[in-house]
């Protein structure tokens, strides 16, 4: 879930839900309690996990660097929360989709770095936060031909939402990209050990499942993982 300072709630907007229980999936909404045992009691449960996005910034001091000037709010309960079910959910292998956020604290998971602020860091990058409407796609993807992406995209382009300030700097250990903006931008991570489903995008598929083919077959494919993992777990 996400953490709303202002109110103490917890929360998630209802479209990852959605996304999930459409495509066969039982959602259940983990609350950002970071502590072990909690942890371990969820996942060790689950088929899958989807790390959502999220409305702050992974603290830059988790990987190395000191804030930025434009670095958005800091949620601790979300930073360590997701971090501790990353821990758990590698060691079980379990299907991972990690969306925006999601993949950037995965990334950071992994002992990568993230670039604070785009605007500011990266010259001649294309906009990335669109606003509304949230569900439009607004820019192009490049997609690596020998990708779960690519196939799951039916070829090496694709057309995406954007609604992100930063992104993935240095890839962390085990991955590799599969998706690039023109601008260069990583958009999208895999997983490099053999056999494993784990998808990091940096858009929002849960936006646009009902009428996107890529949204679509990303949450069909996570789900048909997730089976497969319930199968022999």
């Amino acid at each position: 879930m996400r953490h709303e300072l202002e109110t103490e709630r917890f929360y998630l907007a209802r479209q990852y839900g959605e996304a999930v229980a459409n495509a066969g999936g039982a959602p259940v909404h983990l609350p950002l309690i970071p502590d072990t045992a909690v942890i371990e009691a969820f996942v060790s449960r689950l088929d899958g996990v989807l790390l959502p996005g999220s409305a702050s910034d992974v603290d830059p001091l988790r990987y190395g660097r000191e804030p930025h000037a434009r670095l958005g709010t800091v949620h601790p309960l979300k930073d360590e929360t997701d971090l501790l079910v990353l821990e758990e959910l590698e060691g079980r292998r379990l299907p991972l989709l990690a969306i925006c956020f999601g993949m950037q604290v995965w990334n950071v998971h992994r002992g990568g770095s993230l670039v604070q602020d785009i605007n500011s860091e990266v010259p001649g990058a294309i906009k990335h936060e669109q606003g509304a409407p949230r569900e439009r796609g607004s820019h192009r993807l490049r997609i690596n031909p020998e990708s779960l992406l690519a196939r799951l995209a039916g070829g090496e382009e694709g057309l995406v939402n954007s609604h992100h300030h930063q992104a993935l700097e240095k890839l962390g250990e085990g991955l590799k990209a599969s998706a690039w903006s023109s601008d260069g931008l990583i958009e999208a991570i895999e997983d490099t050990r053999e056999g494993r489903w784990a998808l990091g995008v940096q858009w929002h598929p849960e936006l646009g499942w009902e009428s996107d083919r890529l949204s679509g077959a990303i949450f069909d494919s996570f789900l048909k993982a997730a089976r497969a993992h319930a199968s022999v777990r």
